[in-house]
């Protein structure tokens, strides 16, 4: 892991680019990090290939840090800036095109959501590999906090290290994760913007239902996909205060 660039900002928080290999990321680390006293890590995504430098993202991972987090987010395969295939290209065109005309984007989510989550996962695990060796994060547990929630998903089955997850909309997930969503047993935080017009209220709800958690638990807001209120922030820190600290 190369750190290319750091900065204090006003709250403290030390933000840093890093590359690791071919991923780009990004780690945000409170001031009182330090090998002593490690802050415990959250990996935060974006949804479905949104740049790492997102600012709802940024936003949501500089108040957790300041809230005494590592938060690291990276730019996955084909995610962000990173290359994605004329495939890949083609089937995110046609599903916009089939969400505004109203028409059936199932199939067309599908060819490329799936293969999107099964070229990421590596990525975020090597990547919190590499981020549990420095000095001044914990060991573990680790917390996932995120609007791509297939990822999520497949992480929180995947991954041991994972103790708690904080999921965002989840209308759209490929039927490969809504089948894993059962051996998810990890505490859960999910979010849904009752509103949203890019997520079905009833898919989010079946998914929720489907979760194998025995700690679950559903925030449904008013609004739409982006009105999210500022106090799940503060909602979402407890949670990770529960089950990290």
């Amino acid at each position: 892991m190369q750190f290319t660039s750091a900065a204090r900002l006003d709250d403290g928080v030390l933000e840093r680019e890093f590359t690791l290999g071919e991923i780009p990321g990004t780690l945000w680390t409170p001031a009182s990090a330090a090998p002593a006293a490690p802050a415990p890590l959250v990996l935060m995504a974006h949804n479905n290939g949104l740049p790492k430098a997102d600012p709802r993202l940024v936003a949501r991972a500089r108040y957790t840090a300041a809230r005494g987090y590592a938060v690291a987010t990276i730019d996955a395969a084909g995610c962000g800036d990173r290359p994605r295939s004329a495939a890949e290209e083609q089937a995110r065109a046609d599903f916009r095109r089939a969400m505004r005309a109203g028409g059936p984007t199932d199939e067309i989510f599908e060819s490329f959501i799936g293969p999107l989550v099964e070229k990421a996962v590596p990525d975020w695990r090597t990547t919190l590999d590499a981020l549990l060796t420095l000095p001044g994060i914990g060991r573990g547990p680790v917390g996932y906090s995120g609007g791509w929630t297939a990822l999520g998903i497949r992480l929180a089955v995947a991954e041991p290290r994972i103790a708690a997850a904080g999921f965002f909309a989840g209308g759209y997930v490929p039927r490969a994760q809504r089948e894993e969503a059962r051996q998810v047993t990890v505490p859960l935080l999910f979010l849904l913007q009752w509103d949203d017009e890019g997520n079905s209220r009833q898919r989010a709800l079946d998914l929720f239902d489907a979760f194998g958690s025995e700690e679950k638990t559903l925030h449904a807001n008013l609004g739409g996909h982006t009105g999210t209120p500022w106090f799940e922030l503060e909602d979402g820190c407890r949670f990770l205060d529960r089950h990290l600290k």
